[in-house]
């Protein structure tokens, strides 16, 4: 766990402007508080002031003040959103009254704030849905060059130190799409890949899950994946990156010896990624329930900026390590 020190400590040494588009809400808030006491981020609070001020002073959150709060009810910079959505929307129909009235939905507000310069990212979903983080992103800030899909990965810290780099793997997708293509699955496993070089400042090797390695099982299933492994070797060639793979080929040095000798990355693999959304979703909850796992995320990926998804479950310490990742994110 001493890599979230780490992700702390840069956030710090490099404060970046977070957009909290659920200002008023009550987990956020208090997460907001400890952020700027502690200088992890610059914070931009979205909802009416008066509101915002008067929970933090019946909370005692002293350092509220020191966030920038907007308004959209009031403030005169609406104009220039509204302008911006309609100029990125009109193609698809929006018109000026619809932009107008689309840019002070606060999931919306927030990306136009990324997209016009004056934040570097987002993070919500203490109130909303995933969809509802992820389209705006999608209409607004839109992927990265080269990437069409939006996925979710999680840092798995196990107990498990001989796996991964020192128990430390990230799993994908494990939060977005149900069933990715050959194509989207390849875009993934490169995403995730950075992901792991940036926040956990490893060099990945990844792992394409499967029920067979190396031809062992033959299956329509089985060869999404490898198509899907081919793509990948072709958008990054100097990324260590295999499949198909079974788990215990990736992950065990002496069964990935046995069934994929030669592969320089099965047995070691630090980068699991996962053929569909129910493999990947079962199997973080597995790993997190029996191993005593700590699971971080989801954390987005292939969003030309970063934008973070929060549980509505989440707890205020949750919000507060999803805000030091998202300006991690932005800094790279």
């Amino acid at each position: 766990m001493d890599l979230l020190k780490q992700i702390f400590e840069r956030a710090k040494a490099n404060p970046q402007r977070i957009v909290l588009p659920e200002g008023d809400e009550p987990r956020t808030l208090e997460a907001a508080n400890e952020i700027l006491r502690d200088k992890v981020a610059k914070l931009i609070l979205i909802g009416d002031p008066a509101v915002i001020n008067r929970m933090a002073e019946e909370k005692g959150y002293q350092y509220i003040k020191e966030a920038t709060i907007f308004d959209p009810a009031t403030d005169p910079k609406m104009e220039v959103y509204a302008n911006l959505l309609y100029e990125l929307r009109k193609a698809k129909g929006m018109t000026p009254e619809d932009a107008q009235k689309k840019a002070k939905d606060p999931l919306y507000l927030g990306c136009l704030m990324i997209k016009n310069g004056d934040a570097d990212g987002e993070l919500a979903g203490a109130r909303g849905t995933t969809a509802d983080t992820i389209r705006p992103a999608f209409q607004i800030i839109k992927t990265k060059p080269g990437i069409s899909v939006v996925s979710g990965a999680f840092l798995m810290f196990t107990p498990a130190q001989h796996l991964g780099e020192n128990g430390l793997l990230v799993f994908a997708d494990c939060a977005v799409n149900p069933c990715p293509s050959a194509p989207e699955l390849a875009q993934i496993a490169v995403t995730t890949a950075e992901t792991a070089r940036v926040l956990g400042g490893y060099e990945p090797r990844v792992a394409m899950l499967s029920f067979s390695t190396k031809g062992s099982a033959k299956h329509e299933l089985i060869d999404k994946v490898t198509e899907a492994t081919r793509l990948a070797h072709e958008m990054a060639p100097d990324l260590a990156l295999d499949g198909e793979l079974q788990a215990d080929a990736a992950l065990i040095e002496s069964v990935g010896k046995s069934k994929a000798p030669g592969s320089a990355v099965a047995g070691k693999a630090n980068v699991l990624v996962f053929p569909d959304l129910q493999a990947g979703n079962i199997g973080y909850k597995l790993v997190e329930r029996f191993s005593g796992a700590n699971a971080i995320g989801p954390i987005l990926q292939g969003i030309a900026a970063p934008v973070n998804d929060l549980s509505r479950g989440c707890k205020p310490a949750d919000i507060v390590t999803m805000i030091a990742i998202t300006a991690n994110q932005a800094i790279k």
